[in-house]
């Protein structure tokens, strides 16, 4: 078995069900979130994790702590991996964003991530969730798993920037539910990749593949 890391997004919240955009604003996990943290932890919990990184934002946090509390392993918090900044969205369901400042979501839709007083663009965020990831593999040793609980957005991109995936291809990755996974394995015996994304959005734990590839 190769190092794995597994990418797990928040429990829900209130914002999530009222569609409005949460970013960076601090809002807490809700009753359902709770309670679909509690259930993705003790199945987590058998991947027997070596270390629970975790954005400081409080749904994570929280996320994070059963996971800690049934694995015995501290939960570390890292502000690299909190959601992206979406700036004046934050607090608004799209159709607000668009009454309220229709100028910027035309070129945000368009392509042009600046508009938006305050926000961060996908780019960004992508990056410094990388770098984060970076900065933990070392630490991490043969055959270990390391969980980094974080949001869907800061997720989706951190995990093409760090795979190195081109940004036009970015958009081809669905979004990802509450308290699903993704997991990344590494692959040291392949010339061509390091690491590669082996489940996406999944609420069953990662078994081994059968594959003419391997």
């Amino acid at each position: 078995m190769s190092r794995q890391v597994v990418l797990w997004r928040h429990g829900r919240t209130e914002w999530n069900v009222a569609g409005r955009v949460q970013g960076q604003s601090d809002t807490p996990l809700d009753e359902v979130g709770h309670q679909q943290a509690r259930e993705a932890a003790a199945r987590l919990a058998t991947l027997k994790p070596y270390r629970i990184l975790s954005s400081d934002l409080q749904r994570a946090r929280d996320t994070a702590s059963y996971l800690g509390a049934i694995s015995g392993v501290e939960v570390e918090l890292d502000e690299r991996f909190r959601e992206l900044n979406f700036g004046a969205r934050e607090g608004l369901t799209w159709r607000e964003a668009w009454d309220q400042m229709p100028e910027g979501m035309q070129a945000w839709v368009d392509g042009d991530e600046t508009q938006i007083p305050g926000s961060e663009t996908h780019v960004e965020a992508g990056e410094r969730f990388a770098a984060g990831l970076e900065a933990a593999l070392p630490s991490l040793p043969a055959d270990a798993v390391l969980v980094v609980v974080a949001h869907g957005a800061v997720l989706r991109t951190g995990v093409c920037s760090f795979l190195g995936i081109p940004r036009a291809h970015w958009g081809t990755f669905g979004a990802l539910n509450n308290c699903a996974w993704s997991v990344l394995e590494e692959t040291p015996w392949r010339p061509d990749t390091r690491w590669r994304l082996t489940e996406w959005n999944a609420g069953t734990l990662p078994v081994p593949v059968m594959s003419d590839e391997e």
